[in-house]
């Protein structure tokens, strides 16, 4: 479904040499797929993520889905438009901090993207009614984020995530902030997602424990991914 094949990715640095963070990435994600990538903080975990979800631009390399190409080395294959509208019904985010909009109550939040998309408040509302009870949060709709726990604020962030139907998820420390609990909760609830509605999750996390239970686990060093069992000594 998505295939990375030999991102590199630079940032300049006022002084000196550009500073390389993906040195030549080889990723390919299956349909309904639950992937887990592990690291060192600054190791490029984070702008990996950000150019599988086209947030941001590789250097070299190429970015396919089903096929067909999204980035051809900096070059996009789309225009801004295209490349928006792809993003909006192909992926979903979920973010360490939920970045739920406070003025808003559970449903409000999670209907949001699809109103913006359609101008039609009923039906995602509906939707977003439906996807909010599958997570458990059939009492909750009403509720304002302050009135939430962590573990449901999180799940509100997954359900906004799925709103669209993407194919694709990526989650940055989805439980970075939650405790033990509510993070094995959180990865119980993931994987029966990836299983259930075929969606495919990458999860970038510091917990090693938790992603040793997905499909692949992936550690990433030296701007290369490796597999979590057969990572390099330092």
């Amino acid at each position: 479904m998505l295939e990375a094949r030999k991102l590199v990715k630079s940032y300049a640095l006022p002084g000196q040499p550009p500073l390389k963070i993906l040195n030549g990435i080889e990723l390919s994600i299956g349909p309904g797929e639950m992937v887990t990538i592990i690291g060192a903080s600054g190791s490029g975990k984070t702008t990996l993520l950000n150019l599988l979800g086209t947030l941001d631009t590789p250097d070299e390399g190429e970015l396919l889905f089903d096929g067909t190409p999204i980035f051809r080395g900096s070059k996009c294959m789309m225009s801004k438009k295209e490349l928006a509208r792809f993003r909006n019904r192909k992926i979903g985010f979920v973010f360490q901090f939920h970045h739920l909009l406070s003025d808003f109550t559970a449903i409000e939040n999670v209907a949001m993207a699809q109103f913006i998309a359609t101008g039609k408040l009923k039906p995602a509302k509906e939707r977003a009614a439906v996807l909010l009870e599958s997570l458990g949060l059939k009492a909750r709709l009403d509720h304002l984020p302050s009135e939430l726990s962590g573990g449901e604020q999180q799940r509100v962030a997954i359900a906004r995530a799925l709103m669209n139907e993407p194919v694709l998820v990526l989650a940055d420390e989805p439980s970075g902030n939650l405790d033990s609990r509510n993070s094995r909760l959180l990865y119980e609830l993931i994987a029966s997602l990836c299983k259930e509605r075929r969606t495919s999750f990458v999860i970038v996390t510091h917990n090693e424990e938790y992603a040793a239970t997905a499909d692949r686990c992936l550690h990433m060093q030296d701007g290369m991914l490796h597999e979590c069992n057969s990572r390099p000594e330092t």
